[in-house]
């Protein structure tokens, strides 16, 4: 474990079992429906790409990015699509990816905009959840694991683009951000 980190959360077995648990229950829910998952850039790719090779369906994928945090390690509240998605969505299942689910504001109004564009359903799966941290009314369809109000990171998740490539989802240490 480096340095930074308080405590290791999820181990990386635990989240490989996870999400081949998730991979099938999503090939279930999908079946004969040929979603579009749309992974939300960068913290969800790790999740996103694991999740894909657990579900042999036929299936679509694009990408947007979606700002709410900047370098602070709370969401601003403002959310900025500086990607946004290719496919038309119109009549498609949209199965949003994400890594984590914090205030949910990020994902409420990304739900709305898909609905905006006429997507028969929207639904999100997400690695982890902080259901404390809630602001807004949202739930995901999909969560991985539900975990306290503490700053993470790991699995793709960062702070100031640092440890993304950590295999394990860990607590970082208070004198590292504040």
């Amino acid at each position: 474990m480096i340095d930074a980190i308080e405590e290791v959360l999820i181990s990386q077995d635990a989240i490989e079992k996870k999400v081949a648990e998730l991979g099938q229950t999503l090939s279930q829910e999908y079946a004969g429906r040929k979603p579009l998952l749309v992974g939300i850039l960068k913290g969800a790719c790790p999740y996103f790409m694991d999740i894909i090779r657990h579900m042999p369906i036929p299936l679509e994928i694009d990408f947007m990015e979606v700002s709410s945090y900047g370098e602070a390690t709370n969401s601003s509240g403002q959310i900025k699509i500086i990607k946004d998605i290719t496919k038309d969505v119109k009549g498609r299942d949209i199965l949003f990816v994400e890594d984590i689910i914090d205030t949910g504001q990020t994902l409420k109004e990304l739900h709305a905009l898909m609905l905006k564009r006429h997507a028969a359903s929207v639904k999100t799966t997400a690695l982890l959840n902080k259901q404390d941290r809630r602001i807004v009314d949202f739930q995901a369809d999909y969560v991985g694991f539900e975990i306290p109000n503490a700053f993470v990171v790991g699995y793709g998740m960062d702070f100031n683009e640092q440890y993304r490539n950590l295999p394990y989802i860990g607590v970082l240490k208070p004198k590292c951000y504040q």
